[in-house]
């Protein structure tokens, strides 16, 4: 059976790439804005969130890659496997970050308790 072609008018692509690279931009600024935050008020969290703040622009940035990608699908199963191999890396990314997070929190743990026994 074949797929019926996304007629999809190329005005509506265009701006729909307009669009995520004007959420982009914003986002962009909003993590800037957020990294000068951090910084500016030393803490002993600061090293986590930064690290946080790192895994969320990661995965803001995946999520406008793969609006870019879908918003070029021809057909439903080009879709559907964009979708399908962003939902794969999104778990294999949410792991990675999991892995991260646990081993920052045993580090800050571990430094936390140095010379208090």
């Amino acid at each position: 059976m074949i797929e019926p072609k996304l007629e999809v008018p190329a005005e509506l692509r265009d701006l729909a790439e307009k669009t995520i690279d004007q959420a982009e931009k914003a986002f962009g600024m909003f993590f800037d804005a957020a990294n000068k935050s951090i910084a500016s008020v030393p803490s002993p969290g600061t090293e986590m969130s930064k690290q946080a703040l790192s895994l969320t622009e990661q995965n803001i940035k995946a999520a406008f890659e793969h609006a870019r990608k879908l918003v070029h699908a021809t057909d439903l199963q080009e879709a559907m496997r964009i979708q399908s191999e962003f939902l794969k890396s999104q778990f294999t990314n949410a792991g990675e970050h999991m892995r991260q997070i646990t081993g920052g929190v045993m580090s800050a743990a571990k430094d936390a308790t140095k010379g208090k026994y």
